[in-house]
């Protein structure tokens, strides 16, 4: 049987393993940025280097720092720590939101984007801004379930690069696949997953309240 201790880090640490792939492509990308390497999968972010870079940055400490507020004994003992943390998450959450809404927007479509994907970004992206403003106007109300319940829809956004990496793997095992719908579909679902998870654990959560 697993221990309490060791239970209570198993979603923080699902998360931050979620994050890793993202974050190597990331940290890569600033890499290339830095080293002037350009290609034509790269030109786009060279032309306009800072939006890439805000987001990386941004999405980086949303993400990583992020999956610790799901450990309700780390804030136990910790009792400073989400407060502390929130004013870190609370930026970097809307910094990664408005500069993918910026990067859609103004940066050219490569490979299979298309329009539909471009359409899903642009609501992907206004409503992680929209949901991590909510729990901000939620705390500010002293209103904490609300609060807790806009922010993780806020970070189940956030963290969808992490899911697109598991629903992006029949894109590579099968090359015959690929076009627009199927990597519409393969984006589309990292965030649909993810969301659903966290209404689904929102849903248990009041459901326990009731109990």
């Amino acid at each position: 049987m697993i221990s309490s201790a060791k239970s209570d880090w198993l979603i923080p640490a699902g998360l931050v393993a979620l994050s890793g792939i993202p974050a190597v492509a990331g940290i890569f990308r600033l890499v290339q940025l830095g080293s002037g390497e350009i290609s034509p999968d790269n030109a786009r972010f060279f032309a306009a280097p800072w939006p890439v870079v805000l987001h990386i940055a941004g999405a980086l400490a949303y993400c990583i720092l992020g999956a610790f507020q799901f450990s309700p004994g780390f804030r136990r003992r910790y009792p400073g720590w989400h407060r502390a943390a929130g004013r870190v998450l609370l930026p970097c959450g809307l910094i990664a939101a408005l500069s993918g809404l910026w990067m859609t927007q103004f940066y050219p479509p490569v490979g299979s984007d298309g329009p539909s994907l471009y359409a899903i970004r642009l609501v992907v992206g206004s409503a992680m801004f929209v949901f991590i403003s909510l729990g901000y106007a939620a705390i500010r109300r002293g209103d904490i379930r609300r609060h807790r319940a806009w922010m993780m829809r806020g970070y189940a956004l956030g963290i969808g690069a992490g899911t697109q990496v598991l629903t992006h793997v029949p894109w590579f095992l099968f090359p015959g696949i690929r076009g627009e719908l199927a990597r519409t579909l393969f984006m589309a679902a990292g965030w649909v997953i993810n969301l659903a998870v966290a209404e689904w654990l929102l849903m248990r959560e009041r459901r326990d309240e009731t109990i």
